[in-house]
């Protein structure tokens, strides 16, 4: 498809043959490499690495599951090295940025154990309504969304048309706290198949401080929920299920874009049929494989 396509947009994807739609955020990923600790307030901290990249919970998504052997396509507000570098991957573009609109920017502070951002929303301030907009063309066996909802319940009906027509949904929030001031967000979450979460939003979303109490809330609100838990693998949890899978333990270059690549892994198992603990152990081994270079796509 064109770098920048015509507004309004109308396509069906049905043409393409996509597995798995990947719909949400982009970046330009600026990444901070070998810093010692995170800087306190007032502080400088040097360092002789970094890296330019492109980034995005739907972009490193899309190429984790094309690697593993998905169609897979993009639906995100993309600058044009980030067309050139999907296409390059064999991951189809729609890409909704108009003419002019700055691409969106994120800048991560990155030490070995731990990393912090700062992010320009840029063109990203328009993409929740450009996707809501399309309705039914968002149409494949698996749409996995990779975005913080400002509309919780216009999503939650989505969620349920998608989910009627027989589509499987996923969804990684991300860190966004906000998401607890809007009343649909419970409604979202139980209209969504599979919900990804790290350990911090798992304990955030449900309001509570261990994990213990984490489990038993999410297995109550959501039909899944996956949580990755960085050195201690991860963990399926749903009314019926409560499965843990270890990961083998690695030297960690960068976390940046770990758990997106972890979705890619997962929902590439789960469209190929394998065991629930399966899609857990790729789903590990791609979020692994991510911590091993700089920026988020996978090696």
């Amino acid at each position: 498809m064109a770098d920048l396509c015509p507004w309004p947009l109308t396509i069906s994807l049905h043409e393409f043959h996509v597995h798995l739609l990947c719909v949400g955020e982009a970046f330009r990923d600026v990444v901070f490499l070998d810093l010692r600790a995170l800087p306190r307030e007032g502080e400088e901290i040097r360092t002789n690495r970094f890296v330019e990249t492109i980034g995005g919970g739907a972009v490193i998504t899309a190429v984790t599951a094309s690697r593993l052997g998905l169609r897979s396509t993009v639906i995100s507000q993309l600058a044009p090295d980030a067309v050139a570098r999907l296409r390059a991957e064999r991951v189809g573009v729609t890409n909704l940025r108009r003419p002019r609109e700055a691409p969106a920017v994120s800048v991560a502070l990155s030490t070995r154990r731990d990393r912090t951002f700062v992010t320009y929303n840029g063109a990203n301030n328009r993409l929740e309504a450009r996707i809501l907009a399309m309705g039914r063309a968002l149409n494949a066996p698996f749409v996995h969304f990779a975005l913080a909802p400002r509309h919780c319940s216009r999503w939650a009906r989505l969620m349920r048309r998608l989910r009627a027509q027989g589509t499987i949904t996923s969804w990684d929030f991300g860190w966004s706290p906000q998401l607890l001031g809007d009343r649909g967000f419970v409604d979202l979450l139980a209209s969504v198949d599979y919900v990804f979460v790290n350990r911090q939003e798992a304990l955030r979303y449900a309001r509570v401080r261990t994990l213990g109490d984490a489990v038993r809330i999410w297995r109550g609100r959501s039909r899944n929920t996956v949580i990755m838990l960085g050195e201690s693998g991860s963990r399926w949890v749903a009314h019926d299920r409560d499965l843990k899978a270890p990961v083998r333990r690695r030297q960690v270059v960068d976390l940046t874009g770990a758990g997106d690549a972890f979705d890619g892994g997962f929902i590439a198992g789960l469209a190929r049929g394998l065991s629930p603990l399966a899609c857990l152990r790729l789903g590990n081994i791609a979020g692994a494989a991510a911590t091993q270079h700089a920026g988020g796509l996978p090696a």
